[in-house]
């Protein structure tokens, strides 16, 4: 039950410092355009509800499988998300 709990940690806290990440990048640019941080943490907000969601799927077959797939996911979006924030100008 204990990675249950700390995959829940590991996608609030990385979820969580993609927005702080947005929220520093408004602060040092308070001229620009702040759509697209807003954008940012919309989905990121977004892909937290929708990971936790998984997580708390009940009747899975291979736990352990769908779980690894969970850790995967949250690499994937938060690379993506990353990558959003390293781009924008």
């Amino acid at each position: 039950m204990s990675s249950i709990k700390n995959l829940k940690k590991d996608i609030n806290y990385v979820l969580g410092d993609i927005i702080e990440e947005c929220y520093s990048w408004e602060l040092l640019n308070p001229k620009a355009d702040s759509k697209g941080t807003e954008a940012i943490i919309d989905e990121a907000i977004i892909a937290f509800d929708a990971l936790i969601d998984k997580i708390n799927i009940k009747d899975v077959e291979n736990k352990k499988a769908h779980f690894k797939n969970i850790n995967l996911e949250l690499e994937e979006i938060a690379n993506a998300l990353l990558n959003k924030v390293n781009k924008l100008k």
